[in-house]
């Protein structure tokens, strides 16, 4: 009888795994035929979209007003998803690899954290979720900001291999009416709706992830034929994207003594600083680096290792 609670309590992890497994042994192509097919005709987009109206309608402001009584955390933080992390990429860029390796993981690093999972793993190793959560929208707001000017200068080191120019205005511009617009209407529609709103939550939380499985089959099924003729590529990838969140996690942990920051305090530094969302990040490389396929291999190659190296991160933090 211990089955079912195990599935309840891990599902989101079993639904990542069926959805791999599922869209890359699928060898009629059906599953991964329908996802190019969404993909195509403006799924990513939508699923943002509809990501951030949930996560608007879901936000307390006396959370993230809650949130602002840690500054030295939430700074910290930030540095960690908008400074650190892009120095950590940069550094291993100078591992001979093919381009599209590196141009995914300069996307993957310049992304802020990720809006579902980040603050519920946050929650679940006994930190502090409104600091979390409130990390965790601010970072998303910045990184409409931050994301054409960091990604530009990352590119830099990639030399001549690439002729890829970022329309700053244009990709801000972009990210603004994706993230911003949403997020904003949420939250109107949230404090119009009350109490009716607050009953959905369970439910919009629930969608949310389910959401976010969507966007990692579909960048499943655009990236399937690359992943299986990959061969030794894959396996830069899978390394490349380990070393780098692994070493995100280290220097979580250096700041966390640095900082002496206790339970409670360093939960947010470790998940909000380290993870990377996923659906921006598709809607980055499928606007801009199209050609590069190892580059979307990247994203969700990461997006999955990642949250499985945190999901064994937050039994050892609440034990």
């Amino acid at each position: 009888m211990h089955f079912f609670p195990t599935i309840r309590r891990y599902w989101f992890m079993i639904g990542l795994v069926a959805v791999f497994v599922l869209t890359v042994a699928d060898a009629s192509r059906t599953i991964s035929g329908f996802g190019q097919w969404i993909a195509a005709h403006g799924g990513p987009n939508t699923v943002i979209v509809l990501i951030f109206l949930f996560s608007g309608l879901m936000l307390d402001p006396r959370q993230v007003r809650a949130g602002l009584q840690n500054t030295p955390g939430t700074l910290i933080t930030l540095a960690m998803i908008f400074v650190v992390s892009p120095i950590v990429a940069a550094l291993l860029s100078l591992i001979p690899m093919e381009t599209g390796v590196i141009i995914g993981l300069f996307i993957v690093a310049v992304m802020p954290s990720t809006l579902s999972s980040g603050v519920v793993m946050s929650a679940a190793a006994g930190g502090n979720a409104a600091h979390a959560l409130f990390v965790t929208v601010l970072a998303n707001i910045l990184s409409v900001f931050v994301i054409p000017v960091s990604l530009s200068l990352l590119l830099v080191l990639v030399g001549n291999q690439t002729s890829v120019v970022i329309d700053k205005w244009s990709i801000m511009f972009k990210l603004g009416s994706l993230v911003l617009l949403p997020l904003a209407g949420g939250v109107i529609l949230s404090r119009m709706g009350g109490y009716r709103v607050q009953r959905l939550h369970p439910a919009m939380q629930l969608l949310n992830q389910l959401l976010v499985l969507s966007i990692i089959w579909m960048g499943l099924s655009q990236t399937r034929q690359a992943i299986i003729t990959s061969g030794e590529s894959l396996a830069v990838v899978v390394l490349v994207a380990f070393l780098f969140h692994a070493l995100l996690l280290a220097l979580a942990a250096l700041a966390v003594r640095f900082f002496k920051l206790g339970r409670g305090r360093r939960e947010s530094l470790f998940f909000i600083g380290a993870q990377k969302t996923l659906p921006l990040s598709i809607i980055v490389q499928v606007s801009l680096f199209a050609s590069f396929g190892l580059a979307l291999v990247f994203c969700v190659v990461h997006h999955i290792i990642h949250l499985m190296m945190d999901g064994y991160l937050v039994g050892r933090l609440r034990n």
